[in-house]
């Protein structure tokens, strides 16, 4: 990719072009995709996501999608947005090993469980997804870069995740995030919304490699910068 950063127009780009410009430079690769007001807020009013959505946004996050081998989700987030089943695999990550409502019909094998072992709902879990869809990784945290290294062994190289925030802080305090795909919407909310990030205290250096634009809203490629 070009050490110069240039705006590019999201609508120039078709849709073969737009999974190009989205390529990971290396195998595995960890991205997390986020959207947020100008003024920060990763929620609308409403506490999700989907009041802030707009349409260059979901051109974006349709592409991410298509593109990705598997979706990597908290619990909290899967619960408060609602999701449904995806088409690719979608790993949860809960200590607490609950299943969402809303997943409960999927096939076996399109969802897994990332947990632990002290997990009250790992007896559970293993009974309706199948022992071999939960991942227990570590006794009381879940042990994020085995999470990465695992979903690669079973052949899954483009690893995205859709937040929400804590798991974000989280997985960058581990090491484990490749790059941030950030749209911003041009709008601003005030209040006291959720940022991108909550919890754990970090300190990440990014580089922007990539800048789309439509309508006024804005959407990047940030890489993270690895300490020497």
């Amino acid at each position: 990719m070009s050490e110069h950063l240039e705006l590019q127009r999201l609508a120039d780009l078709s849709d073969e072009e737009l999974a190009e410009v989205y390529a990971p430079p290396a195998e595995p690769w960890f991205r997390v995709n986020f959207v947020s007001t100008a003024d920060g807020a990763a929620q609308g009013s409403d506490g999700v996501t989907k009041s802030i959505n707009n349409a260059p946004d979901k051109r974006v996050f349709d592409a991410l999608r298509a593109r990705a081998d598997c979706l990597v989700v908290g619990a909290g987030t899967l619960r408060a947005e609602a999701y449904k089943v995806p088409r690719l695999p979608l790993v949860v990550v809960s200590r607490s090993a609950g299943v969402p409502p809303t997943l409960g019909d999927a096939p076996r094998g399109r969802i897994l469980m990332a947990t632990v072992a002290s997990a009250g709902g790992l007896a559970a879990a293993r009974e309706q997804l199948g022992e071999e869809n939960v991942l227990v990784l570590g006794e009381d945290e879940v042990d994020l870069v085995e999470l990465r290294t695992t979903l690669a062994e079973r052949g899954w190289a483009e690893q995205l995740c859709e937040g929400g925030p804590a798991l974000f802080a989280d997985l960058l305090a581990a090491g484990v995030v490749d790059e941030l795909c950030w749209t911003v919407v041009p709008t601003l909310t005030g209040g006291e919304a959720l940022r991108m990030t909550r919890g754990a205290e970090v300190e990440v250096a990014l580089r922007p490699v990539l800048l789309l634009e439509q309508d006024g809203t804005l959407l990047g490629r940030w890489l993270v910068e690895r300490p020497d």
